[in-house]
């Protein structure tokens, strides 16, 4: 199973944010040799990052993102995943539409996100942490 991480997924491990880090660790524990894939853009990075250094100073943060960034895939978004956020008239959020097309250009079976509403127009999986650790890992 291939698995993309919202920003907000990134940020809870990054800065240990309960209840949520409980569960989004274990999501990044999964990644190879195990049987999930784990993917996230380079915006999502950009983004952790961003509260990563609120919270712990840039070279720290930048640390925890270097971490991170050797575990799991960075995968790309693409001028046509721009296109497509753009004239998908149901994406009403650009970001998140980069976010959903580039998943779904990596071949990602399901969105982890805290902010599950936020894909209300995915035609994959969207899950928060705690569901996907419900469904797939007890």
């Amino acid at each position: 199973m291939r698995l993309f991480l919202d920003a907000n997924i990134l940020v809870s491990v990054l800065n240990k944010e309960y209840p949520i880090f409980s569960f989004s660790a274990r999501i990044l524990s999964l990644a190879p040799p195990k049987k999930f894939e784990i993917v996230t853009s380079p915006l999502c990075l950009a983004i952790a990052f961003y509260f990563a250094e609120k919270k712990h100073r840039a070279e720290k943060a930048k640390e925890k993102i270097k971490v991170l960034s050797d575990h799991i895939e960075i995968i790309s978004t693409s001028k046509e995943a721009v296109s497509k956020s753009l004239s998908n008239a149901a994406v009403l959020d650009f970001e998140d539409g980069l976010e959903y097309y580039a998943a779904i250009e990596s071949r990602c079976t399901c969105i982890v996100t805290e902010d599950t509403s936020d894909f209300y127009f995915s035609e994959i999986e969207v899950l928060t942490s705690e569901n996907f650790c419900k469904r797939y890992l007890i």
